[in-house]
């Protein structure tokens, strides 16, 4: 990967530990005011930085996450834009059962202001 491509690189991998080992409200710093997040647990798509943000921190209050693993980067960058995907796999503990969740996960990214922001993410787990 080239130096630009591994800072999109980091700034993803840092993205998700804030909701997978640390505090999900810190989201804030990576999520464009103008986030927009398709996920496979809500209808309608989630639309602003609080909203995204707010979706992520009831998932990591209701499980106990115990790894994150991701694999498969590609990073594809276009000017002050890039688009990343990978595949992840989480195991948590959601009550009383161990859960393991497998899938694919897609942002793309802007550049303002010299800095990374996520703009947009869709997710879903892998087709049956």
């Amino acid at each position: 990967m080239t130096p630009a491509e591994l800072e999109v690189l980091d700034f993803i991998t840092s993205l998700n530990a804030c909701w997978t080992k640390g505090d999900p409200e810190d989201l804030r710093e990576y999520f464009h005011t103008d986030m927009v997040a398709v996920t496979p647990l809500d209808r309608e798509p989630r639309v602003g930085r609080e909203a995204c943000v707010e979706g992520w921190a009831h998932f990591a209050g209701s499980a106990d996450i115990q790894s994150w693993i991701e694999r498969g980067h590609r990073v594809r960058l276009f000017g002050d834009a890039a688009v990343v995907t990978y595949f992840y796999e989480l195991r948590c503990r959601m009550g009383s059962a161990t859960m393991t969740m497998e899938g694919r996960d897609m942002f793309f990214l802007v550049r303002e202001d010299g800095r990374w922001w996520a703009v947009a993410d869709q997710f879903s787990s892998f087709p049956a």
